[in-house]
């Protein structure tokens, strides 16, 4: 039972985990991608590929602030109001 328990933990854990994942992939891609164009001599693309980079971070940043606000609401109408 123990074994099916922790197995399962795992998957949990793994599919939480999985669009934080997604993510640093996609800026992993999108580094690699600046690097080839600077080391290219392409100074157009670094300027768009950085700019995308830091449009994709602030709506990351945005999602994670809109989630932190809606948790502390539920959380706060929860808890009784002493008087």
């Amino acid at each position: 039972m123990k074994h099916q328990l922790k197995h399962l933990a795992g998957l949990t854990a793994v599919t939480t985990l999985l669009p934080l994942l997604m993510g640093v992939h996609m800026l992993r891609y999108r580094v690699d991608r600046a690097r080839r164009a600077a080391r290219d001599g392409d100074r157009g693309a670094i300027s768009i590929e950085l700019a995308l980079a830091i449009i994709a971070l602030v709506a990351v940043a945005g999602g994670v602030v809109v989630a932190l606000t809606k948790l502390a609401d539920n959380v706060t109408k929860k808890i009784p109001e002493d008087k």
